[in-house]
Formats: C-alpha cells, sequence, structure tokens
C-alpha cells in the first residue's frame, strides 16, 4: 500500500555557481620583475652593486683629490726605494682615509645606515681598540725576537736619541693610526659587511684578504711567503670582526704591529723602509727564514704566529661570544630566512668588554 500512498516532494537543493570551489586553489600569478628588481631586493641594493657603487665613489673621491693636490702642491715623485718619510706617510693615507669614508658615507646614505654601522659601532670600542695596540705590538715583538734569537736577524743599535725619538714616534704612530683605518675600512668596513649580506661571511673574508694580499705586490721588495702573510694576517682580522662584530681590534692591531716593524725596530715593511726608525737591523741567513728586504713579515716564521694568534682568538671569544654573523658564515643571501644581526652577543657581558 506504501507504494500507492502519494509521498510529500522534496525540492531539489541547488548551490549557488559562485559558492562552488574546485579542491585546488589556483595558484598566484607571478611577480613580476622589472628594472628595479634587478637592483634592488628586499634588504636594499643589491649586494654586487653596492660594492661596485663604493669601489666607483672611492676611485672617484680618490682621483678628484689626487688631482687637486697635484694642481696646488706640484709634489715631487718618490724614487722607488727610497726611505718613507712621516710626512708623506701622513699626507697620503690621511688622504685616503678621506676618501674612504667618502664612500662609506655615502652608502650608509643611500641604504639608509649611520655612517659609523660598518664596523665601528657597537660596545667596548675603546677596550677593542686599546687591547689591538697591545697585542700588535706583542706580536711583532716575538716574530722580532724569535729571528733574532735563531740568528737570522742582527740589531745595530739605537740610532735615535732625545726629542728626535720622541717626534719619529709620534709622527709614525699618527701615520700608522692612519693605515689601520684605512685598510681596513676599504677591505674590512663596507664591502665585507655587505659581502655578508649577499654571499656569506667567510666568502667575503676570502677574497678581500686575498686582494689585500695581492695589493701589496706593488710595494718594492715585497716577496710571495710575504704576500701570502699579508693576505693571512689580513684573515686574523676578519676573525676578530666575526667575533666582535667591530673593527677596532683590527684596526689597533694592524698600526701597532706596522709601527713596532717599520718604526721601532727598524725592520723592512713589506719591503718598505721607514725614514727615521728607532733601532737598526739587518736580515741574516737565507731569505725564506730572514724575511730579507721584504721584512719579518716574508719569514716563514711568520705562518705559526698567525696560527698562535687565531688559536688565541678562538680561545678567547670563540666560547664566549655568539657571533654576530652566525647564520651567514658560507651560507648566500637566499638560502638565509633572516638577514646577518651586527651586534654581537655575549653571554658574559661585564667580563667580555672589559677584555675585548
Amino acid at each position: 500500500m506504501d507504494e500507492l500512498t502519494p509521498q510529500p516532494e522534496i525540492p531539489g537543493v541547488t548551490t549557488p555557481p559562485e559558492l562552488i570551489t574546485s579542491e585546488t586553489p589556483p595558484l598566484p600569478a607571478p611577480a613580476k620583475r622589472g628594472l628595479r628588481w634587478v637592483f634592488v631586493g628586499e634588504n636594499g641594493i643589491r649586494a654586487g652593486w653596492g660594492i661596485l657603487l663604493f669601489v666607483l665613489i672611492f676611485l672617484a673621491s680618490a682621483f678628484l683629490i689626487g688631482t687637486l693636490v697635484r694642481f696646488l702642491v706640484h709634489p715631487k715623485p718618490v724614487p722607488r726605494g727610497a726611505a718613507f718619510t712621516p710626512r708623506l706617510g701622513l699626507i697620503s693615507e690621511g688622504l685616503q682615509v678621506f676618501c674612504v669614508f667618502v664612500a662609506t658615507a655615502a652608502m650608509a646614505l643611500i641604504e639608509k645606515r649611520p655612517v659609523l654601522y660598518y664596523g665601528y659601532q657597537g660596545t667596548a670600542r675603546a677596550a677593542r681598540f686599546f687591547f689591538g695596540l697591545v697585542w700588535g705590538f706583542v706580536a711583532i715583538s716575538a716574530l722580532v725576537l724569535t729571528l733574532w734569537k735563531a740568528g737570522l736577524l742582527g740589531f745595530d743599535g739605537q740610532l735615535l736619541h732625545g726629542g728626535a725619538m720622541w717626534k719619529y714616534a709620534a709622527a709614525w704612530g699618527l701615520m700608522f693610526l692612519f693605515v689601520g683605518l684605512f685598510e681596513e675600512s676599504l677591505t674590512r668596513g663596507y664591502v665585507q659587511f655587505t659581502m655578508t649580506r649577499g654571499v656569506g661571511f667567510w666568502w667575503g673574508a676570502l677574497l678581500f684578504s686575498f686582494l689585500f694580499g695581492f695589493a701589496h705586490g706593488s710595494n718594492p721588495g715585497e716577496s710571495p711567503v710575504g704576500l701570502f702573510s699579508a693576505g693571512a694576517i689580513g684573515l686574523v682580522f676578519c676573525l676578530s670582526l666575526w667575533y666582535t662584530g667591530s673593527l677596532w681590534w683590527a684596526v689597533g692591531f694592524h698600526a701597532t704591529w706596522d709601527w713596532g716593524e717599520s718604526y721601532f725596530y727598524g725592520t723592512s715593511d713589506s719591503g718598505m723602509v721607514a725614514q727615521g726608525h728607532l733601532l737598526g737591523e739587518h736580515p741574516v741567513g737565507k731569505l725564506l727564514w730572514s724575511g730579507g728586504a721584504t721584512g719579518p713579515e716574508g719569514s716563514l716564521l711568520v705562518i705559526p704566529l698567525v696560527l698562535v694568534i687565531a688559536l688565541a682568538m678562538w680561545l678567547w671569544w670563540g666560547r664566549r661570544v655568539t657571533s654576530p654573523f652566525a647564520g651567514s658564515g658560507l651560507r648566500p643571501a637566499w638560502s638565509r630566512k633572516q638577514p646577518a644581526i651586527v651586534e654581537a652577543t655575549v653571554r658574559d657581558t661585564p667580563l667580555s668588554e672589559a677584555a675585548s
């Protein structure tokens, strides 16, 4: 009988077309990459273009300053192999410091960062600079005294006395401070920070330490061992930057290493001899061990010294300091989730700041 009983009619349910969705949402359209994308990335101007622009600004500044100095002063060319005077050094290095500052300031303005961002801000700056000064002189003294004890270097006595001793000490001290500021700012300042942002800290350190050593090839009397040692010492300076995020230790070390080598002990510095040095000396024996005309940096004994310095830095900083560049050591930008942080994280702040 149920078949004959009329059943109520159930209206069909109709889904509006706008509510019908497919199981897989459509893929978003790829972002358009215009001309701006070529030059600017997520973190601002791309690393390669930033370094190129920095170099161009530095070279342009150096050319303009050099042209102006030649027009106003008419300096005489220095004969090759002539002694390097403090007056010449102060002028040339001072102008180079100014040029690298101009290039750094221009890039800081473009990237909207403080001009001291690239290695000269942070905490414990005075302490790091002071201990860099101390260890730079200790390191060159250890190398020179080792050469002397091994019979590879002979001293000829004290050459300066009285007021001349202090005058040349101050002049060369200021000149080599300019050298430290210039060379560290040029090779481990803006370019190193930018390479870290682009391809990783240690790739930039290797590249610019190689260029730092190679650039010494223009010095008279330089040798292959001297070129290698200059690059190796450059890597030590990069190691200090890796641990502290600061160039102050490297600037101090660089200044007193050169001051002790050139003025205090009177040896050749990468083949150059300073006019007005405290002690007289002469190399003895085979060039590979004595350094010859290159100076102590041309001796093979500089290699174990560099390794000892690097080990000491690891023992002092490595266990207490988290590198401000951690996570970007060998990793390029496209493999990182976060950009490099440039402030060191220290687990024991008072001790590290006092002894940095």
